[in-house]
C-alpha cells in the first residue's frame, strides 16, 4: 500500500497545530495514521517543530512520499539531509562516520541559525515594547499637560472670580463710604441750624412757662374752689354765733361799767 508522510490537523478553530504521521494514502486525512513522527505548532514565533528523525528516514527509505508542506517540515528538521547522506553510504561514497558528523555539522550551524533568528525576534519584541512604552509615555505626558492646564484655568478663573468680589466688596465700602461721608456733611450743615433754632425753642419755652404755671394755678384754683365755698358755708354759723356772743358781750361790759361809774 502507498505511505504518505502528511499532517494531521488538530486543535480549535482559529488556533489548530498538526501531528505529522505516515498514513495510508487513501485513508482520510484526519483518519487512522500507522505512526505519529512529530508534531508542527504554526501558533508561535518561530513555529514549534518537533521530529523523530530517525524513524522519518526510515519510513523515506521504505519509500513513503512525503506531501509538500511534510516535506518542508522535513527538510527544515534535516530528515531529508541525512535521507540524502544515507544513500551516499548506501552507495559507499561516505561513510556511517563521516554521514553523522556532516549531519552534526548540520545541524549544528541550524541550531546557530535558529537561535540568531530567535534573538532578532526578541529584539524586535523589546524594541517593539520600548516604543509602546515611549507612546504610553507621551500620552500620558499630554495627559498630565492637559490636566495641569485645566487647573491652571480653573485656577486663574477662580483668581478672576475672587478679584472681581472683592472689587465689588471695595466698590460697597466706597460707596458707604462715600454715603456716610455726605451724611456727616449733611449733619455737620445741619448743625449751625439746629444752634440757631436752640435759643428760639428756649425762648419760647420760657416764655411758654409762666403761662403754663397760671393755667395750672388756675386750673388748682378752680378744682380747690368747691372746697372752700362749703368750708365757707359750713364755717359762716359758728361765725355768726361768735359774732353774737362778742356783741353780748360788748353790751354786757357798757353796763357794768355804768354801774361801777
Amino acid at each position: 500500500m502507498p505511505v504518505r508522510i502528511r499532517l494531521q490537523r488538530h486543535g480549535k478553530k482559529g488556533k489548530p497545530f498538526y501531528w505529522v504521521v505516515a498514513a495510508d494514502a487513501r485513508s482520510k486525512r484526519d483518519g487512522k495514521f500507522l505512526e505519529k513522527l512529530g508534531i508542527y505548532n504554526p501558533n508561535t514565533n518561530p513555529a514549534t517543530i518537533e521530529l523523530n528523525i530517525d524513524n522519518s528516514v526510515q519510513w523515506l527509505v521504505n519509500g513513503a512520499q512525503p506531501s509538500d508542506t511534510a516535506r518542508r517540515i522535513l527538510s527544515y528538521k534535516g530528515v531529508l539531509y541525512k535521507h540524502h547522506l544515507l544513500g551516499g553510504v548506501r552507495k559507499g561514497a561516505l561513510t556511517e562516520e563521516q554521514a553523522e558528523a556532516k549531519f552534526n555539522a548540520w545541524v549544528e550551524e541550524k541550531e546557530k541559525t535558529i537561535a540568531k533568528k530567535e534573538a532578532g525576534l526578541d529584539k524586535v519584541k523589546a524594541d517593539a515594547k520600548a516604543k509602546a512604552l515611549e507612546a504610553e509615555k507621551e500620552v500620558s505626558e499630554k495627559r498630565a499637560l492637559a490636566a495641569a492646564e485645566a487647573l491652571s484655568e480653573e485656577a486663574e478663573a477662580e483668581i478672576t472670580e475672587g478679584e472681581i468680589v472683592v472689587t465689588e466688596e471695595a466698590g460697597a465700602e466706597t460707596e458707604a463710604t462715600e454715603e456716610a461721608t455726605a451724611a456727616a456733611e449733611e449733619a455737620v450743615k445741619e448743625e449751625p441750624v439746629a444752634e440757631e433754632v436752640a435759643p428760639l425753642a428756649e425762648e419760647k419755652v420760657e416764655e411758654a412757662a409762666p403761662v403754663a404755671e397760671e393755667t395750672v394755678a388756675e386750673e388748682k384754683a378752680e378744682e380747690a374752689a368747691p372746697a372752700v365755698e362749703e368750708a365757707a358755708e359750713e364755717a359762716a354759723p359758728a361765725k355768726a354765733e361768735d359774732a353774737a356772743k362778742e356783741e353780748g358781750d360788748t353790751e354786757e361790759k357798757p353796763a357794768a361799767s355804768d354801774k361801777k361809774e
